[in-house]
């Protein structure tokens, strides 16, 4: 699924439709009608980790939008990409089911009641999870790229079309929506975009026992980080992503929250610019040094197990006997 970097540039493209209301609807959803956000009035937009929040009313209200998660300097180099479509995945035409099965377990950090019909109150807020090719498109529909399985040349379906009283539209491809009956409820505290991220609790959460490739994908403490920034941050840090958190050091736990946060950054802001995020380690067969690269599904027993890539040489594995001051290659 996106992760937090794709999941804030869905958010700047919805930004511009708050205050517009709803005078068309389409998409093939069938678990949440379409035809239930007629007329409402889009009045707030939200995110946190890899969630989107929209906030529906049935009448018109001013709005503030002083609470945007984007810095000013990023929004200043947004504007040239505001219209345009936004595409988590080269290969759009091979979606996923429309579920969150890739989600590692675990509270991110939210609290909100879910439903499938709007809430009979005065705020609506629809919450929005992105599956593995989820995106969203403004004023235009995905195209399919090339044939699927069965050779068909047959575009992506949006599961939610919503057109907008100031002429666009915004079309929503494989996610899965929910209507919630209060407002989102957060902390910053754990999204690693967030100005508010809390470097100590996502140390104290690392320095555990389990390998730190499981405590990484934990949304209590790292929300909107998914398995490319896990890969590269591990890489980038040399460690191996079966370590256990207990015998790093603080120094070296400290540089993978470091380059967690660098990486993300980087990749938020390479999407604002329109240019694609460099992977070291995800998805390659040598590492940047010319090592081959081990490709293994890791996760705790009885979780969802993840596609992990790792140099052994670059990374190597602790034992139980090294010392924690061990330094980073």
């Amino acid at each position: 699924m996106p992760e937090g970097p794709s999941v804030r540039k869905f958010h700047h493209l919805v930004s511009p439709f708050v205050g517009q209301q709803v005078v068309k609807t389409g998409g093939s959803s069938k678990k949440l009608n379409p035809t239930s956000f007629q007329s409402l009035w889009l009045q707030d937009t939200q995110v946190h980790g890899k969630k989107l929040f929209l906030r529906f009313d049935p009448d018109e209200e001013t709005v503030s939008l002083g609470n945007s998660p984007l810095s000013e300097p990023l929004r200043k180099g947004e504007q040239k990409d505001k219209a345009r479509h936004h595409q988590e995945a080269s290969d759009q035409s091979s979606r996923s089911p429309g579920g969150d099965s890739a989600v590692p377990s675990g509270d991110d950090g939210l609290q909100c009641l879910g439903g499938d019909s709007p809430a009979g109150g005065a705020e609506r807020w629809l919450q929005v999870r992105f599956g593995l090719f989820g995106s969203i498109w403004v004023n235009e529909f995905s195209r399919a790229k090339k044939a699927n399985k069965r050779g068909d040349w047959r575009d992506p379906i949006p599961r939610l079309v919503l057109h907008f009283s100031g002429s666009g539209f915004l079309a929503f491809y494989n996610c899965q929506m929910t209507w919630r009956i209060s407002s989102p409820v957060f902390s910053p505290a754990s999204d690693i975009l967030s100005e508010k991220f809390h470097r100590g609790q996502a140390l104290e959460a690392l320095g555990r026992e389990q390998p730190v490739c499981y405590t990484l994908l934990d949304q209590r403490y790292f929300s909107g980080l998914g398995n490319i920034i896990k890969n590269e941050a591990l890489f980038r840090a040399g460690i191996h992503p079966l370590s256990p958190g207990s015998l790093l050091g603080l120094p070296r736990l400290e540089a993978l929250v470091d380059h967690v946060a660098a990486f993300s950054a980087d990749w938020l802001l390479g999407k604002f610019q329109g240019t694609r995020q460099h992977t070291q380690i995800y998805q390659k067969e040598q590492c940047p040094s010319g090592h081959p690269v081990v490709r293994e599904a890791l996760g705790p027993p009885g979780g969802f197990q993840r596609l992990t890539w790792w140099c052994p040489q670059c990374q190597p594995r602790l034992s139980a006997g090294e010392p924690k001051q061990v330094q980073p290659s």
